[in-house]
């Protein structure tokens, strides 16, 4: 079987299972929200997940044992009420123009304790920020193309607290957040700790932000439930 490869960046999908395995219990209907080539449905197929891959372009999409559903994330979504006990959104967040339209309909189309997994690049990282400062652009983002609407640029940048936010907005509580891996240009970057710590005592600054997870980490994984 030919391997199908990942359009997010190399060994996201596979720091990210980890993360989702645990702690799922017995929910095993997932729906794979921007699904791309097809790697992470095929990767939760063979574990024995009943998986629906779903993204706005089926010309991409290679996973032939998983069915493929064609919508745009930013609009109401082909399914019932509660269809699902778990949506997964790899690295789409950042490719959306509409998060808070994704956030409604994924309540919508959960089940009553289902869970809602979302990672994106963290703009919060010592290196993003240093990215930001010297060239207007954080950590994995870049000018974009005006006249390009191929989904695959990166459109949305945005925060931890920013993402939480929109996601409480919409019912869903925060579970869990962990970061894939730390970025060895933030590690580096750690000797102006001191001085992050200096500014949020004189300035009387929430030092949410400032975390080391976030200071360190490359990519965001979050982890929501919809109350029962």
């Amino acid at each position: 079987m030919k391997e199908i490869q990942p359009i997010a960046i190399p060994g996201i999908h596979e720091r990210f299972l980890p993360f989702f395995l645990k702690n799922i219990g017995n929910r095993r209907k997932v729906l794979d929200a921007g699904a791309g080539h097809g790697a992470m449905s095929r990767k939760l197929h063979e574990l024995g997940f009943q998986v629906t891959a779903l993204d706005f372009n089926k010309e991409l999409y290679q996973c032939k044992e998983v069915p493929f559903v064609e919508a745009d994330l930013t609009q109401s979504l082909p399914f019932p009420d509660a269809s699902f006990e778990i949506i997964i959104a790899v690295e789409v967040w950042e490719h959306i123009t509409c998060q808070q339209r994704f956030l409604q309909e994924s309540m919508r189309v959960l089940k009553p304790g289902g869970l809602l997994f979302i990672s994106t690049p963290n703009i919060l990282s010592l290196k993003s920020r240093f990215r930001f400062l010297f060239t207007g652009f954080f950590y994995s983002f870049k000018p974009l193309e005006i006249n390009l609407n191929d989904g695959l640029q990166h459109i949305s940048s945005q925060s931890y607290d920013q993402i939480v936010w929109m996601a409480s907005l919409s019912g869903f509580q925060l579970l869990e957040t962990e970061t894939d891996k730390k970025q060895n240009t933030s590690c580096a970057l750690m000797i102006f700790y001191p001085f992050i710590l200096l500014i949020n005592i004189l300035r009387k600054s929430s030092s949410r932000h400032n975390q080391k997870t976030l200071l360190l980490g490359r990519i965001l994984f979050f982890r929501f439930i919809k109350p029962i």
